[in-house]
């Protein structure tokens, strides 16, 4: 049985729907940066995605090849996840969707070294000639969170986002959104198969105690 983070880590991926306060860990994950609209066909973002998958089963399938990395056991391939954030804006403005700016991110197993992540860049761009110069291996210890599984379309976060402000501002917590604080969602749909009404996504802000 493949292990999958999903099922094995339910506090930082299947939350409830109302809010929580959780402390996540360090975690390592492969990233794209971009900017801009992400719904616009050929859009930055959507260009990160394929990039973002193209090393996650890369590195997924190196054990069907001579590479070897230590430590490695089956797995899933984690859900796709994004930091999101404009410039001058606490938090985010969903009304101004061309203004955004993004990392978006896969995480890695723990056994990926960052010589591994090295290996599947080249082996990655000598398969499938695609440039992969843009994606980056990315530590990113998130903190002390609020955290809520947000169901139904993107658009509608923003009734989630203020329960969760409401909540944590009960629990004696404020917004800690920083430069290197971010707005976070972790996409648990396929949006090409779920209607927008059953979307499930986690939404994370950064706090710190009052």
């Amino acid at each position: 049985m493949a292990f999958d983070y999903k099922k094995e880590y339910k506090e930082f991926y299947m939350p409830k729907n109302k809010p929580s306060i959780i402390e996540v860990p360090s975690m390592n994950f492969i990233a794209v940066r971009g900017k801009g609209n992400p719904n616009v066909e050929g859009s930055e973002y959507k260009e990160s995605i394929g990039l973002l998958y193209g090393i996650a089963f890369t590195i997924k399938m190196s054990k069907m090849g001579d590479h070897r990395i230590e430590g490695y056991f089956d797995y899933v391939v984690p859900p796709l996840e994004g930091f999101w954030w404009q410039d001058g804006v606490q938090g985010i403005d969903y009304a101004h969707k061309e203004d955004f700016q993004f990392i978006s991110v896969i995480r890695l197993p723990d056994f990926v070294t960052r010589k591994d992540f090295d290996w599947a860049i080249e082996e990655a761009a000598r398969k499938k000639k695609t440039d992969f110069s843009r994606v980056e291996f990315l530590t990113y210890e998130e903190g002390l969170c609020v955290q809520c599984m947000h169901i139904g379309p993107y658009d509608d976060e923003p009734a989630t986002v203020r329960t969760m402000h409401e909540y944590m501002t009960a629990q004696g917590y404020a917004l800690d959104i920083t430069d290197q604080r971010l707005h976070h969602e972790i996409y648990l749909s396929d949006v090409r198969r779920v209607a927008p009404a059953k979307l499930k996504t986690v939404v994370r802000h950064p706090v710190k105690r009052l």
